[in-house]
């Protein structure tokens, strides 16, 4: 699976209306809705739009004949393996149907291409941990667990006799980054792996 880095767009004409696809990366159901209600534009006629999160989806065809819009944009989504997004697409009518067959391509391939377009990263699976670690190990450890890409250290928290780290570690350098703190601190560190 891969997530966007940041916002794509693109524009395309289809027998004079005029589609315009924005596509972001999300990291809940509220911030899909907020990124809809952003950029769904007023003058628009529609403002169609999928988003995925895991297991969870939505999409809303906003008028267009059922299964022609919100459908196909999920569609584009899923075809390029992606999660956490959301995708809005706007037409303006310009005048001639394009029909069932025509919708569905319209806005299937305009949010296709934006998500070609669009920057992306694999999502590689985690691990949260907490790391138990005496003052005198400490600068150390943070300073190595700051240095591993792969490593993002969410919180920390002073006790009586150093501090607990709260970490999110990728899945495939777990054994590495234990066995570095327990070298790092003569095996008087204690991981949890949550």
């Amino acid at each position: 699976m891969f997530e966007l880095v940041s916002i794509a767009t693109a524009n395309q004409e289809i027998k004079k209306s005029r589609f315009a696809a924005t596509a972001a990366p999300i990291t809940d159901m509220e911030a899909a809705k907020a990124f809809v209600a952003r950029h769904s534009i007023i003058d628009a006629n529609h403002n169609c739009w999928a988003w995925r999160i895991g297991q969870n989806y939505r999409f809303s065809d906003d008028g267009e004949p059922s299964g022609t819009a919100g459908k196909p944009i999920l569609q584009a989504i899923d075809g390029q393996e992606l999660d956490m997004v959301a995708v809005v697409v706007t037409r303006w009518f310009g005048g001639t149907l394009l029909g069932a067959g025509g919708l569905i391509r319209a806005y299937g391939g305009t949010a296709a291409i934006c998500l070609q377009g669009a920057e992306k990263r694999e999502i590689l699976p985690t691990v949260a941990a907490t790391i138990d670690v005496q003052f005198s190990h400490l600068a150390l450890v943070k300073a190595k667990l700051l240095a591993e890409a792969g490593v993002q250290v969410l919180e920390e928290r002073f006790t009586g006799s150093g501090a607990v780290l709260s970490l999110i570690i990728n899945a495939s350098i777990i054994d590495q980054v234990v066995d570095n703190i327990q070298d790092l601190t003569s095996g008087r560190a204690t991981v949890k792996l949550n």
